[in-house]
């Protein structure tokens, strides 16, 4: 009895053909980053509002601080792109509060497929939906200073526009920012030998490419690092820190993780960054 040991030619072209559609047709990499949800959430106050993108529509969620209600307006805005597994509608108005007493708006934008923001949920939808949330941010703000924050994924978002909008913001923040192409391949690569991690990598958008838009900005931009990135790992966050061709100051937020948030001493180092950036945009006459 003879017993074979090896696929034939034909299963061996059946498994190749097999392993290439899953690899390039599947939208692979977006089932493996995104995580979109549309469960309700309590907004705590925000408010909605639609801006159209492509054929269907973005969500945004805006809240003002108590400065900017008293005061009858925001002094600055906030675009804020939150991680692959969060929504704006729960930070908005939580996030609108810690600013000290600064008059702010804060802008989040549900990405395609989360929330009530039209699907699907593909990587490649994500750089095009934050020009046009930026867009629409620009034509409200009316030359006040806007400010692009992003965290984790959210910060490869805030790269491109400092990238591709870079005289329409006074500065750009990054938390814990993925270079997500060098991740996958020297984090994710070695167990799988690269079958997975290189044609994921591969597909990576350009427009997310942290590296090559950190290259490319020149806006002042604020890193926010947390020391004991268990997701992120701190050496990944110093490939953008290194990269960025513009004026950048680091907040360490120390014995932090991925997800924590930003308090104590870091909020405070924040707030007075923060007042750095729109200090400067007022002295260049941009609003």
């Amino acid at each position: 009895m003879k017993i074979r040991i090896f696929p034939g030619p034909r299963r061996s072209a059946a498994i190749g053909v097999v392993y290439l559609v899953v690899m390039f047709f599947g939208h692979l990499p977006d089932h493996l980053i995104l995580f979109p949800t549309k469960t309700p959430i309590d907004v705590g106050g925000a408010i909605c509002k639609t801006v159209a993108f492509e054929n269907g529509e973005l969500e945004i969620w805006t809240a003002q601080s108590q400065r900017a209600q008293q005061q009858g307006g925001a002094d600055v805005f906030i675009l804020r792109f939150y991680g692959n597994a969060d929504r704006a509608d729960r930070w908005a108005a939580i996030e609108a509060e810690m600013w000290d007493d600064r008059a702010v708006e804060i802008w989040g934008m549900n990405y395609p497929g989360f929330g009530g923001s039209t699907g699907p949920a593909r990587l490649s939808r994500i750089g095009p939906a934050a020009l046009s949330a930026f867009d629409e941010l620009k034509r409200h703000a009316n030359h006040r200073p806007i400010v692009p924050f992003g965290t984790s994924i959210g910060a490869t978002a805030a790269l491109y526009l400092a990238a591709s909008r870079p005289g329409g913001i006074a500065g750009v923040i990054l938390q814990n920012p993925p270079p997500l192409r060098e991740m996958i391949l020297r984090q994710f690569g070695w167990w799988n030998l690269w079958l997975l991690a290189g044609p994921v990598a591969l597909q990576m958008p350009r427009d997310l490419d942290s590296i090559t838009n950190a290259r490319t900005s020149r806006a002042p931009a604020i890193f926010l690092l947390a020391e004991r990135d268990e997701m992120v790992a701190p050496r990944f966050h110093r490939l953008v820190v290194d990269a960025y061709a513009g004026e950048k100051r680091v907040i360490a937020l120390r014995g932090a993780y991925h997800n924590d948030p930003i308090e104590g001493a870091a909020l405070a180092d924040l707030n007075d960054a923060l007042g750095g950036l729109v200090g400067k945009t007022s002295l260049q006459g941009k609003y």
